[in-house]
């Protein structure tokens, strides 16, 4: 499983995962990929400063990226003080009333309350890239597309090569033209914010418009190395993962349970691949969530419209921390993508990746039957 990619960033497998763990990250690159930290949970950048300090420690020498995000329409800027004053009272009080009729407790009095996560802003966003940029980081990704054109600057001074996302061929291109160096095609199946377009038609459609003039990583649905060969086969360089690491033994976010798994893991673990909805009521922006008794609140005709970003999640971040942090999987609210049907076990990241490493050479050894036969 050998592309350019392998050689530029010089890792093993062109297996790229997105993870908020430190822990998930560090140990995708020690195992051969290229683990990416999420940096948007991080408020303060003295906060991102200390996780990549451990980044730098734990990783063996491998290479690591992180991920920001930098929406192309520029959120409302301020505190969480200050952005809080824009969020209308009968949205706090139809949270308030569902957290009720869900029976989610209320957090302990002496626990620290989230305040919303800023990591949108692109003042904050920045502060991230500064303080990454000071450590050995191989990549910078942007979530929500390309990065405004000095932040892109930033990176290749530094030598470091950007990524971002695209849900269309109209957007690779544009990326393309504002110096982004690799492309991630993220299909209709990923988790988190994601676009309309299934993966099958996407990929391709990116890989064939782009036609050289930058790699394109396979994003969305992935979670078997057949279908690392099968993004292969359409021409990517190689493969962007997130989800399917959420069930990772490392990942060390959320509420544990009597077992050993999070609330969230749990959550996880007994959902099928129809249990998925796209909707704005994480972040303010269309994301693939995991269907629980929170999403379908927001469905009801009685739910309020979704505010934009920043305000949706400050409005529902102490929320999401009640319920996740609460011992009930099934008020749950979490990103996933429909490979979540197939997240039935908790194993280590090295188990995850050997597995994909050896389900791409079955897939290919049949492959290459066929083509002799």
């Amino acid at each position: 499983m050998k592309t350019d990619l392998c050689e530029k960033f010089g890792i093993e497998y062109p297996i790229f995962v997105f993870t908020p763990s430190e822990k998930v990250a560090a140990a995708v690159s020690k195992a051969g990929g290229l683990g990416v930290l999420g940096c948007v949970r991080f408020n303060d950048a003295d906060d991102l400063e200390e996780v990549l300090q451990w980044m730098d420690a734990n990783t063996g020498g491998k290479p690591y990226g992180v991920d920001v995000v930098m929406p192309a329409k520029i959120p409302t800027e301020g505190t969480a003080v200050d952005i809080n004053k824009l969020i209308p009272q009968s949205h706090r009080d139809f949270v308030a009333k569902t957290l009720a009729d869900l029976g989610v407790p209320p957090l302990p009095e002496d626990e620290e309350r989230n305040e919303g996560v800023l990591g949108w802003l692109h003042s904050v966003a920045r502060s991230h890239v500064e303080v990454a940029l000071k450590h050995p980081i191989k990549l910078i990704a942007n979530a929500l597309g390309s990065p405004p054109n000095d932040v892109i600057e930033q990176a290749h001074a530094a030598g470091v090569p950007v990524a971002a996302l695209a849900g269309s061929a109209k957007h690779a291109l544009r990326h393309v033209e504002n110096g982004v160096d690799i492309v991630v095609a993220q299909g209709h199946e990923a988790g988190g914010h994601t676009g309309e377009i299934g993966s099958m038609v996407l990929w391709p459609e990116i890989v064939d418009a782009l036609e050289g003039k930058a790699p394109v990583l396979a994003a969305g649905g992935i979670g078997t190395g057949k279908q690392v060969a099968a993004a292969l086969a359409l021409g990517a360089s190689g493969v962007w993962m997130g989800s399917a690491f959420l069930t990772a033994a490392e990942y060390d976010l959320g509420h544990r349970l009597p077992g050993g798994t999070s609330t969230i893991q749990e959550a996880l673990l007994k959902a099928t691949t129809a249990d998925t909805v796209r909707r704005k009521i994480y972040t303010g922006k269309p994301a693939r969530l995991l269907k629980t008794k929170w999403t379908d609140a927001w469905d009801a005709p009685d739910a309020p419209e979704p505010l934009p970003m920043p305000l949706q999640n400050i409005l529902v971040s102490e929320a999401h921390q009640r319920m996740n942090e609460s011992d009930n999987p099934d008020t749950v609210s979490m990103p996933v993508g429909q490979i979540v049907g197939r997240m039935n076990e908790i194993r280590p990241v090295a188990d995850i990746i050997g597995e994909l490493v050896s389900g791409f050479e079955a897939a290919t050894k049949r492959l290459d039957g066929i083509a002799e036969s």
